[in-house]
């Protein structure tokens, strides 16, 4: 996934003044954020953090009140995944950022730019225990351990180059989530400022060589297809194009669902374990993978042994050949490289390779791989099928009805149309997700695919979409329990112990929280159920037993 690399807008309305002005800490960060495009973010108010929540309201930035912190977090990277711009997410200190670390670990798995906000501890702070409010030993040690950017910063004055810094490392390259903590003293403290600009950022061109090395296997392929992973994201078009000119057949990886439309004819589907995909890597003589680490949480089982040539796109060096070391290996950004060679090919006549033959083939095969997968939740996707348009969103849990079902068996139609999180593999992530990618596109279909045990992890953010007004259908798929878990279990022979969940009347619990909830009696019902939750004045809860 590590070929994206999102570009923010970046908001001029600040104005090109730089020179220094007296202003509080809060004040200083909320600058920077704006100079750098941001006009939303997702967190909670607390004592250490007030100064930047009155610096957010003044300067318009809108806030999004979640109910738990680790819901911001996941709400931030949903919103960055749709809106392909860096979600932030602002928390107090202690146990609030450290409720975050979830999210953290999961943005950070699947590379996705997040910014996590938190006062930290006062400057003159020793870090011996001496019982201050929300006291952390040592906060940024914490957050370091999950990201590759975690600063400190030392000063008032030093804020705005280290926003600019944090920008900086989520965009440079692999995009990351970083964490940025001000001592709280500093928040409040005036102090003369130097506003600092957005850093320039490299280009991500390969280098020539590598290029002309990749057109003579491309070009002299006979069975090429393309893999492309959440790294593909950002390149949806450019990759259209190049997958049309090498007539190449185009499977994607769980967070590159949706790159090219699943209803394009050279398009075969998701889910890089499936028998359909490893036998489709085995006949091509050059696979063209792009933005994806080709990892083990995409495989499943066992790496991907390409029996031909191997060319890999991706904008950090230690991902081009982690999982696989390809034979010509592209580093640079996604959409860049794809120009590049989409340029080399424009003098170059359009081979006819049965492209659309091998795909067809294929994704016949790749359905009937996804059906019996997903034999449990086929008649729940057959009922959603009709409802997957090119403004659909399905955000989803690291759930049976997700992996097993959704991942192959639901055809998306725009990138990011698929908001899953691949590496982390949390619970709790669709909901706030939902809510980040509806806030995202508002002109989105958005909808949440849930477990009976996912749900659970951030239920209160029914609440927070409630007060949002978010048309969101939110289906439940209830079987009773931690099913994959209890599966497991007797996979080894063993008595499920503490898998099975007592029920719940989740449309009831809706309503208690401001939701519209209903319970759903079986697919029939369910496209009638979602399409009148899409134009709702408020979040739905649909409850459905698998």
């Amino acid at each position: 996934m590590a070929a994206h690399n999102s570009r923010p807008n970046q908001n001029n309305d600040v104005g090109e003044d730089r020179a220094m002005r007296r202003c509080t800490g809060g004040r200083a960060l909320v600058d920077g954020l704006c100079r750098h495009g941001v006009d939303t973010v997702f967190g909670i108010p607390g004592t250490h953090n007030l100064p930047v929540f009155s610096a957010l309201s003044e300067m318009g930035v809108r806030t999004v009140l979640t109910r738990h912190e680790q819901g911001a977090g996941y709400a931030a990277d949903g919103y960055a995944r749709v809106s392909g711009r860096p979600g932030v997410c602002v928390t107090t200190s202690g146990p609030a950022i450290l409720n975050c670390s979830a999210a953290a670990a999961q943005a950070w798995s699947d590379s996705v730019p997040v910014l996590f906000l938190a006062p930290g501890p006062p400057t003159d702070h020793r870090g011996l225990g001496n019982g201050q409010l929300h006291e952390v030993r040592d906060q940024r040690a914490a957050m370091a351990s999950l990201l590759a950017h975690a600063h400190r910063v030392n000063s008032v004055a030093e804020i705005p180059e280290a926003v600019a810094a944090a920008f900086a490392a989520m965009l440079s390259g692999r995009p990351r989530p970083a964490y940025l903590e001000i001592p709280h003293d500093l928040l409040a403290a005036v102090a003369a400022v130097a506003p600092v600009d957005p850093l320039p950022r490299a280009a991500g061109m390969p280098a020539a060589e590598a290029l002309d090395a990749a057109m003579d296997v491309l070009m002299g392929a006979r069975r090429p297809m393309i893999i492309a992973g959440g790294g593909a994201r950002g390149a949806a078009a450019p990759l259209c194009a190049l997958a049309e000119s090498l007539d190449a057949p185009v499977v994607t990886s769980a967070n590159g669902k949706g790159v090219l439309d699943e209803a394009h004819s050279l398009a075969v589907g998701a889910g890089l374990h499936q028998p359909s995909v490893r036998a489709l890597v085995a006949d091509s003589d050059v696979v063209l993978a792009v933005g994806t680490e080709l990892a083990p949480s995409d495989l499943w089982y066992g790496p991907l042994s390409p029996a031909g040539t191997l060319v890999r796109i991706d904008v950090d060096p230690v991902a081009l050949t982690t999982n696989a070391d390809p034979q010509v290996r592209l580093l640079g950004d996604a959409a860049i490289t794809i120009d590049a060679l989409l340029t080399r090919l424009a003098d170059r006549p359009r081979a006819d390779r049965a492209g659309a033959e091998r795909s067809a083939r294929s994704r016949t095969e790749l359905r009937a791989d996804a059906a019996r997968e997903g034999a449990l939740y086929r008649e729940i996707l057959d009922a959603l099928a009709p409802l997957m348009q090119r403004s659909t969103v399905v955000a989803g849990d690291s759930t049976m009805a997700c992996y097993y079902g959704a991942l192959s068996g639901l055809t998306v139609r725009r990138p990011a149309g698929f908001l899953y999180p691949t590496g982390g593999g949390t619970l709790g992530y669709g909901l706030p997700a939902a809510i980040g990618a509806k806030l995202a596109d508002p002109e989105a279909s958005v909808m949440a695919l849930l477990g009976d045990g996912g749900i659970m992890f951030t239920v209160a953010e029914l609440a927070a979409a409630a007060q949002l007004g978010l048309a969101l259908p939110v289906l439940v798929v209830d079987n009773g329990g931690y099913g994959e878990i209890r599966n497991e279990m007797r996979e080894r022979g063993e008595t499920p112990v503490a898998v099975d969940l007592a029920s719940i009347d989740f449309p009831a619990l809706a309503r208690s929280m401001g939701c519209h909830g209903e319970h759903v009696s079986g697919p029939a019902a369910l496209t009638h159920a979602v399409t009148a939750a899409f134009a709702a004045d408020r979040p739905t809860v649909l409850h459905i037993h698998a």
